[in-house]
């Protein structure tokens, strides 16, 4: 049985979370919250969870999402991913 890979797995519209890694710095949070209301314009700030390193050197931000599409995640996760301040997307 082959897999069409625009199949996905993900029913929409559903909630979505996403895990954004970079350097602990000052406008990293704000600047993050801006992207993803780019792709997500009805987002709520207050699904966003923030939690620094154990050393403080890094901020690993949740935020969770309405996902209506796999474009709308797709084009959100090229946009954090090749953001200068971002290390990590999953």
């Amino acid at each position: 049985m082959t897999t069409n890979p625009t199949d996905s797995l993900i029913e929409y519209p559903s909630d979505f979370p996403i895990k954004i890694m970079g350097a602990m710095h000052d406008e990293f949070a704000q600047t993050m919250m801006e992207l993803v209301l780019q792709h997500d314009p009805e987002f709520d700030a207050a699904k966003m969870d923030m939690r620094p390193s154990s050393k403080g050197t890094y901020l690993a931000i949740t935020v969770t999402v309405r996902a209506t599409s796999r474009e709308q995640l797709d084009n959100l996760y090229r946009a954090l991913s090749s953001h200068p301040m971002v290390k990590v997307v999953l």
